[in-house]
């Protein structure tokens, strides 16, 4: 027995080691989180656990639902895809953020959007240091700096990156605003085009001096934020969807 003990103090050094490199993923997220119906929103949260942002390309298999919630089934070949959904057959699809103010109406545009599979709504490029798992009321309060934001993925061979950044900007109905949107004031609800891969952040740099060069003729600049992809934490399960459940409007 003393052996034992002596053998199992031995191996503490060694465990506390282990404890430190193991991903943050270990730790168990907020109750909350279980209570959000999206897949999508619920592989995001998997994904901002770890410290990392949601990969560019996601598997359809793991993320995807219908417009009615339905889970969609993938598990057939392209060959029995439902030719009604076409994009239900993409194998892979494409993952962008976009913060346009209230999240509500921006997640509501995209849904509406042919081509886009799936989105969810969230906070992101925030202090996730000392903000883990951002609320709705943390967020409002602007103490943890996060953004309001939607993740969006899509079928490229449907939509692109350049459709959705149009239907962003014109969502935002004056980008020059900083922190503002509508009504809406506050640092979360700053704009900004967050890009998950290097050839996307190209895209989204093109998309901004698009809509920039469009300002500076009434000599304003768009305060558009044009960064990579951070973490992504989900909103709560009242956010998802918000229109779409028949609430009210942004």
């Amino acid at each position: 027995r003393t052996q034992m003990m002596a053998n199992t103090l031995n191996l503490i050094p060694a465990l506390l080691l282990l404890l430190r490199t193991l991903p943050t993923c270990a730790l168990a997220l907020p109750h909350f989180y279980s209570k959000i119906n999206s897949p999508l929103a619920q592989a995001a949260a998997r994904y901002a656990s770890t410290g990392e942002p949601v990969p560019p390309i996601l598997d359809t298999k793991v993320i995807l639902f219908r417009s009615n919630d339905d889970t969609i089934d993938t598990s057939s070949s392209s060959a029995d895809c439902d030719s009604s959904s076409p994009s239900i057959c993409t194998a892979k699809a494409t993952v962008a953020t976009f913060a346009g103010g209230c999240f509500w109406g921006i997640q509501q545009a995209y849904d509406d959007e042919p081509g886009v599979l799936a989105t969810c709504v969230g906070y992101t490029q925030g202090d996730n240091d000392n903000a883990p798992h951002p609320t709705y009321a943390a967020v409002c309060s602007e103490e943890t700096g996060h953004t309001e934001a939607c993740l969006v993925v899509f079928d490229p061979t449907i939509v692109t990156y350049e459709r959705l950044a149009d239907l962003f900007f014109a969502r935002v109905d004056d980008p020059t605003m900083l922190n503002r949107v509508g009504k809406d004031r506050g640092t979360q609800y700053r704009t900004g085009l967050y890009a998950h891969s290097e050839e996307q952040l190209r895209q989204a740099r093109e998309a901004y001096d698009k809509e920039n060069r469009m300002w500076k003729t009434s000599g304003r600049t768009v305060m558009t934020e044009v960064k990579r992809a951070v973490s992504f934490w989900p909103a709560e399960e009242e956010h998802q969807r918000f229109l779409a459940k028949g609430n009210g409007r942004c």
